[in-house]
């Protein structure tokens, strides 16, 4: 958790938007009796989170559903204009391969590092930018 930490902090030091690491264990039994997909649940969290509530739609959250083995990453208006789906399915397929080796944390830090160099292009760091969103993963 420490490592994630410090990625993300180097992460934003190099741009002016947000990234947000979420760890979920399983779908909560409201979300479950609901039926709520890993997609459904990963944009309650963003929700709950408030990752859409920074000042320039700039938020981007990793979501991993550990019960289903699913990872989902959900990014504010602002960001996902520029990437889309596409881009956000192959960041989450390469995370996966990785977690298929065992290899946990280096795909955490592969995804953010990709996500990194999106926002490196199109959100480059200003001087004087806060740190809207903790960079702490979240265990929801």
């Amino acid at each position: 958790m420490e490592r994630i930490t410090a990625v993300i902090s180097d992460s934003e030091k190099r741009h002016d938007a947000e990234i947000v690491f979420a760890i979920e264990p399983s779908i909560p039994p409201f979300a479950a009796l609901k039926g709520y997909s890993a997609r459904e649940r990963s944009i309650d969290v963003f929700s709950n989170l408030r990752v859409w509530d920074t000042e320039a739609n700039n938020g981007v959250m990793i979501y991993l559903l550990l019960a289903d083995h699913d990872i989902e990453i959900v990014a504010d208006r602002g960001v996902n204009r520029l990437a889309g789906a596409e881009y956000w399915e192959d960041v989450c397929h390469k995370m996966e391969e990785r977690f298929r080796k065992g290899e946990f944390l280096e795909g955490v830090i592969e995804g953010i590092e990709t996500i990194t160099k999106l926002l490196e292009v199109h959100y480059p760091k200003t001087k004087g930018n806060a740190n809207e969103l903790p960079n702490k993963p979240v265990i929801v």
